[in-house]
């Protein structure tokens, strides 16, 4: 969905006139930049590996959004442990007994309830095994996204049209334009400006 409606084109600096395939291709360029295929609230998958030691893993799509009628973004969370690498275990017996008994490897569901999340870095921490042991990946489907599309990315899409009818080679007469056209041109629409709004919605770790 474009980011911009015709409805926003004068309280963003836009003529009345401005066609939506300037706004589809500036959306798409937005994405693009981002990362994900969507700043509205959508649902995700991901399968991370936990450091040893710690029970937090961090989520690439921020900020963490309910998408209704759920009210938490966690719609699904499994966890496995493998035995330690050497020196990963802690001198503990009782670990070593868990181990011997256990069956490493097995995906187990975690209760979303039981998770503590930040919605705005990502950030999940996660309960301990029943055995006590300390898992070392887990799957989270989550939903992430924006509610409703705030000033921020309405400013900067409306930041790339400008910028792209002001390059020569896309202000040229033409019925449509081109997104891998205007991809081409990414790293001079979208600016330092564009850059300052959309950065708090680039996924991390991705690239």
């Amino acid at each position: 969905m474009p980011y911009l409606q015709p409805t926003d084109y004068p309280n963003y600096g836009l003529p009345p006139g401005t066609t939506a395939d300037w706004i589809t291709a500036a959306t798409a360029l937005i994405n693009s930049y981002c990362r994900r295929p969507d700043l509205n609230v959508i649902q995700y998958t991901e399968r991370l590996r936990i450091t040893a030691g710690v029970q937090t893993v961090r989520l690439s799509y921020l900020p963490l959004s309910a998408l209704a009628p759920a009210t938490t973004p966690l719609v699904g969370i499994e966890a496995r442990y493998a035995k330690p690498r050497r020196g990963e275990l802690p001198n503990l017996p009782m670990l070593e007994i868990a181990f011997a008994f256990s069956l490493p490897g097995q995906w187990s569901t975690i209760d979303p309830t039981q998770v503590d999340f930040d919605p705005n870095t990502g950030e999940l921490t996660l309960p301990w095994n029943l055995l006590g042991l300390p898992y070392n990946e887990v799957q989270v489907n989550y939903t992430a996204g924006l509610a409703s599309i705030g000033d921020d990315v309405k400013s900067a899409c409306a930041q790339i049209v400008r910028n792209a009818q002001a390059t020569p080679a896309l202000n040229a007469s033409m019925s449509k334009i081109d997104t891998m056209q205007m991809k081409y041109f990414s790293s001079s629409l979208i600016d330092e400006t564009v850059q300052a709004w959309l950065n708090p919605y680039v996924a991390n770790r991705l690239g």
